[in-house]
C-alpha cells in the first residue's frame, strides 16, 4: 500500500468502515510511515475536538488579525448577494 491509496481510504478507516483485511493493510503501512500516522492523528483529534463541542477561544491578538484580514477580504469582495453586509464584517464586541 502507498500512501495515496491510505488518503483515498482515510474517511472509511477513521470511520471503522473498512474491510478488516483493508484495515490490517493500511494499520501495517501506518506502522512504517510517520507522515501517513501524522495525518491519521491529526484527524483523528480533530473528529474528537469537534464531537466535544466545546468552543476554543482565539487568542486576542490571533482573533484582532483574523477580523481584520476577514473586514479587508470582504471590502473588496464583489457585490451582490454573496457579499457579505458591513454588520457582518464588523468584529463582535469583547465579552
Amino acid at each position: 500500500m502507498k500512501c495515496d491509496d491510505l488518503l483515498a481510504l482515510l474517511n472509511d478507516y477513521v470511520d471503522g468502515d473498512v474491510a478488516p483485511a483493508l484495515c490490517a493493510e493500511l494499520e501495517h503501512h501506518l506502522a512504517g510511515c510517520n507522515p501517513c500516522q501524522v495525518v491519521v492523528d491529526n484527524i483523528r483529534q480533530t473528529i474528537t475536538l469537534y464531537k466535544a463541542g466545546e468552543p476554543y477561544p482565539l487568542p486576542l491578538e490571533f482573533r484582532n488579525r483574523l477580523h481584520a484580514a476577514l473586514h479587508e477580504r470582504w471590502q473588496h469582495a464583489p457585490t451582490g448577494d454573496s457579499a457579505p453586509t458591513r454588520a457582518s464584517t464588523e468584529p463582535p464586541p469583547d465579552s
